[in-house]
């Protein structure tokens, strides 16, 4: 089939053109937003709109729209939602065996004062919880488990929303940013090293920000110490894995590694008055449960397990074992067919479509690799954990149906031309264009509900309008990821989570007001960082960067 090139201006007016492009994303947004509906149905029936309009308005051939879905939805399954299900897996393995309630008792009985039980909880192993799968987990586990330990419910929905932030941008075992590698081209490791260098500076103030959030200043100053020791451990952890590692473990690492220092930090300091809710019963002695350190260890295993294999997996010699097993070919009537052309690119430009069916190598197959192994060592059967497996399957299947079609949409805004006609009207904000291109991202995650979902959507219309204003595009495509964990705490889906793991139902609206001034502010921080590298610290956004 002959080449087929993009155009910007199929319509003959500009402005007409643009709205038509932005349809489907506002479709989705508005089925999401407005008419409240099913993440799942909204992305389905956005993906309709948008293969539609890329045949009926932007001209393109059917044949090649057909191989734009199918790739997008060869890349979802192997790339995110084999991921994202096997994460889940290896959590549901954990309550199955009522280990996860030996994880619950460990870290909540460190210390008996609520504000650095925030930290351990809300902030660090929350993280964790986000890493392993993210989706509604980390707010509604840690949300129940702070009630559990008697946190006041609305304040623990209002913290794990808050918490539940700076560890978004790399999600369930790095799927967002696999996500922006796909609509954008550029280099996994340029991108995760670039979001790791935003993030950290909001990582040191969150603790503050949260216990603030909860207690007075004075009340909040006086376990400075704690505080200050949580944000640089995590702050520290996910700049060094981020762009010294990889962009899979970010999360998990970090957040394990904030949990140990946390723990060994507070046997040697505890603040000199224990700081309890106005009017809440007397202490309890939440550090004497009968856990020794074996059964501890014993019931994280499958946490552990997950992050050992997933460093195996994106070792170099063992990634190229591994690939020696992966299907590459060309999308018939795609690969190299559909050519961009200025103003978007500086010279015509193909875009390649290869098909990749990872069968072994996906870092999802060592997740599952990790929940297989786990049953069996917390005392289930390999037929018993084979059926938790099949029931996270049942579980989780309108979710892995909504990833599909959101990244699917993204691929045929992509492949179709219509990122490019967004991204051309964009420029119009010119040297605002990096804070204005963060709350870009902030938007798409508080209207989709994912990192991934807003990557998908945005990422490559970030990129192109950072060519055109002659702006780094690994620049703003990390900034489209990182401006949108600030609106993951006011999304629909997390609020409608909190309230219900923590038995709010029914006040989900002043949940969604509580914390809004706290997700703008956050995401105006984290445009101003992003502003700074464009104008004032441009020699520290990573180019050509690759992992150790």
């Amino acid at each position: 089939m002959d080449q087929w090139v993009q155009n910007y201006n199929p319509l003959g007016v500009r402005w007409l053109s643009t709205a038509v492009a932005a349809v489907p994303v506002c479709f989705l947004f508005y089925l999401l937003a407005v008419r409240k509906i099913l993440a799942h149905r909204a992305a389905v029936y956005a993906f309709g709109v948008a293969i539609v309009l890329s045949t009926a308005v932007f001209g393109m051939p059917a044949r090649m729209v057909t191989g734009t879905v199918a790739l997008g939805l060869v890349y979802a399954v192997f790339r995110i939602a084999w991921i994202l299900l096997c994460a889940v897996f290896v959590y549901e393995v954990t309550v199955e065996t009522g280990h996860f309630q030996v994880i619950k008792e460990s870290i909540g009985g460190v210390t008996d004062d609520r504000r650095l039980q925030i930290l351990l909880i809300a902030f660090a192993f929350g993280a964790v919880l986000e890493g392993s799968g993210g989706g509604g987990a980390p707010v509604a586990i840690c949300g129940a488990m702070m009630v559990g330990l008697g946190f006041e419910p609305f304040a623990a929905a209002v913290l794990c929303l808050i918490a539940n932030t700076s560890p978004v941008a790399y999600g369930g075992v790095g799927n967002p940013i696999r996500v922006l590698v796909a609509v954008t081209g550029l280099p996994d490791a340029d991108l995760s090293a670039m979001v790791g260098r935003i993030l950290p500076w909001t990582a040191l103030i969150l603790p503050f920000w949260l216990v603030r959030a909860t207690a007075k200043t004075r009340d909040t100053l006086a376990v400075w110490p704690g505080l200050l020791v949580c944000g640089i451990t995590f702050a520290s952890m996910q700049f060094y894995w981020s762009n010294y590692r990889d962009s899979a473990l970010v999360d998990i690492v970090g957040g394990i590694v904030t949990l140990i220092v946390l723990t060994l930090f507070f046997k040697l300091w505890q603040p000199q008055t224990i700081w309890r809710y106005p009017g809440e019963p007397g202490v309890k002695d939440l550090r004497r449960h009968t856990h020794t350190s074996r059964e501890i260890l014993h019931a994280w295993l499958p946490f552990l397990l997950l992050a050992l294999f997933v460093i195996l997996w994106g070792m170099p010699s063992v990634k190229q074992y591994l690939n020696i097993f992966t299907n590459r070919f060309p999308v018939p009537g795609l690969h190299m067919k559909v050519l961009r052309q200025p103003p978007v690119v500086a010279a015509v430009h193909a875009e390649p479509a290869m098909f990749e069916f990872e069968w072994i190598a996906s870092i999802g197959t060592a997740t599952f690799l990790a929940g297989f192994l786990s049953g069996p060592i917390l005392g289930l059967s390999v037929g018993e954990t084979m059926r938790v497996f099949l029931r996270t399957c049942v579980r989780m299947r309108f979710s892995m149906l909504a990833v599909l079609a959101m990244i699917g949409l993204g691929f045929i805004t992509r492949y179709s031309g219509m990122d490019a006609v967004m991204g051309l009207a964009m420029t119009n904000t010119g040297v605002l264009f990096p804070f204005f291109g963060t709350l870009l991202g902030w938007l798409g995650v508080a209207l989709t509900g994912t990192d991934a979902g807003s990557n998908a959507l945005f990422g490559s219309l970030q990129v192109i309008t950072a060519n055109k204003l002659w702006l780094s595009p690994v620049l703003m495509a990390a900034a489209n990821s990182a401006g949108g964990v600030m609106g993951k705490m006011i999304d629909a889906q997390s609020i409608i989570v909190a309230c219900a793991a923590t038995g709010q139902e029914g006040k989900e609206g002043d949940l969604f007001r509580a914390v809004l001034v706290h997700s703008i502010l956050l995401a105006a921080i984290v445009g101003f960082i992003v502003t700074v590298y464009a104008y004032l610290a441009p020699q520290w956004i990573p180019a050509g960067h690759t992992f150790r």
